[in-house]
Order: structure tokens, then C-alpha cells, then sequence
């Protein structure tokens, strides 16, 4: 069993707004790298259990890229989407409070990486979504 990797930020934006640009492939081709030098090119979702989610990362000089996709298993809309990519899962909650919500992502760490480089890859991920969804509201 692998180890689990808790990251979260809280979005000062109404819930709507938080869950559209979470699940919208437009927004997320804004807010979906971890750094300026990378950039999503490409990015689908199907929103329901069953369907998958895609998006396509890669470094803006074209050295690298990969995708990243998965199986939606659970959406409790507003409030929670859990997911399976490969052999690892992934648990995305919406938690309302007071003028904000609070996006906290738990997944299983994979092996290549060490487990500080994950967190903070993803977190760098997070921290970009939180910026692109209150400057929208700016």
C-alpha cells in the first residue's frame, strides 16, 4: 500500500465558481501546471462515475511532456470527486467555509519521486488554481 499525499488551499471564490473551474477543460488549461515553464495544452472531461479526464502537460520549451488521465468512481457535486488514475486514487474535497472553500486533494504517492517533490509539485498545482480562480473574481 502506498503512502498518501494530503495537499490543500482555500479559494476565496463561491463554491460554483471553485467546482466550474475545477471541471471546465477550458480553466483548466489556465491554472493546471506547477510552474510558469510548463502549460496544459490539451484537456477533457467527462464529469460523471465512469468517465474519464485527461489533460495534456508539457514544458513550454517542448523538452517534455506527459498526460494525465483517469476514471471519475465517485462526484458528489460541490462537494467531492474521487478518481482512479493507474493503480492509484485520488480524492478531491470542496469544503465550504465562511466566503471560501478549501480544496484538498489526497492521492496515493508513486515510487519514481520522492514523496516531498510530489507534494509540492501538487501543491504548486493547487496554489495555481487558487490564483487563477480569485483573480477571475478581481
Amino acid at each position: 500500500m502506498s503512502e498518501k499525499i494530503t495537499v490543500e488551499t482555500r479559494v476565496s471564490a463561491p463554491m460554483q465558481e471553485v467546482w466550474r473551474a475545477w471541471n471546465s477543460p477550458d480553466d483548466i488549461k489556465h491554472w493546471n501546471a506547477a510552474s510558469d515553464d510548463w502549460h496544459t495544452t490539451k484537456s477533457k472531461v467527462d464529469l460523471r462515475v465512469g468517465g474519464t479526464y485527461s489533460a495534456r502537460m508539457e514544458a513550454k520549451d517542448g523538452s517534455f511532456g506527459f498526460d494525465f488521465a483517469g476514471t471519475y468512481t465517485r462526484i458528489v457535486e460541490n462537494k467531492l470527486i474521487e478518481s482512479a488514475f493507474g493503480d492509484r486514487a485520488l480524492v478531491v474535497e470542496f469544503i465550504q467555509s465562511g466566503d471560501g472553500v478549501t480544496v484538498r486533494e489526497t492521492f496515493d504517492a508513486e515510487t519514481t519521486h520522492p514523496i516531498e517533490q510530489q507534494r509540492g509539485g501538487w501543491q504548486a498545482i493547487l496554489n495555481n488554481f487558487k490564483k487563477y480562480v480569485e483573480a477571475r473574481r478581481a
